[in-house]
């Protein structure tokens, strides 16, 4: 079902979004704020960091782990990026909702450097350090027909915006008794020609 009706429906976001020519879904992050829900389902956590999920190394290792050497060095030719859509997955998000950072309020400067081991592969994120300029947004009450669309790395270095700084937060004004939060995170890769 996710891969004949929504990974369809995420490449058409992103192309109308982006301007990209195609989109190809390569991952989906589903998290889940309870712990004893994340252990029967066998899905991730809520990150609560400030955080970019690629960096200028570990993007393109990923889109040749992805599609190959012989596709990837074709791809790096022209422009690229990665970019994710978040969404909920069932009822409203009252608890831990996603903080979304203005790319283009990040300057360049705060990006630390953080391995993160595989079984199978080492990748790299981008923890970013608090700056003043950062200008941070969130949807509040987010519901299952809507979503994020960010970008996470972009390899036109003109770019206004390359990347995209996100976290989940413990909202002051979540209900007592909320449900937790559950949602997923195709990620893509966006070509442009």
């Amino acid at each position: 079902e996710r891969k004949r009706v929504y990974d369809p429906e995420v490449q058409a976001l992103i192309k109308r979004a982006s301007g990209a020519s195609e989109v190809l879904v390569f991952d989906h992050t589903i998290r889940v704020g309870d712990e004893a829900l994340q252990k029967a389902m066998n899905v991730r956590p809520t990150v609560h960091g400030v955080h970019n999920d690629y960096t200028e190394r570990s993007a393109p290792r990923r889109l040749r782990e992805i599609v190959g050497d012989a596709e990837a060095e074709r791809r790096l030719r022209k422009r690229w990026a990665i970019i994710q859509v978040w969404r909920p997955i069932r009822g409203t998000v009252l608890a831990e909702p996603l903080g979304i950072c203005d790319g283009r309020s990040i300057p360049q400067q705060g990006f630390i450097l953080v391995e993160r081991r595989y079984k199978d592969r080492t990748g790299e994120v981008y923890h970013i350090a608090h700056h003043p300029a950062h200008q941070w947004y969130y949807f509040p009450r987010m519901e299952r027909d809507e979503a994020l669309v960010f970008k996470v790395f972009d390899s036109d270095a003109g770019q206004p915006s390359r990347f995209t700084a996100h976290s989940a937060f413990d909202d002051p004004g979540t209900p007592a008794g909320a449900p937790p939060r559950e949602s997923i995170e195709p990620r893509t890769f966006a070509f442009f020609d």
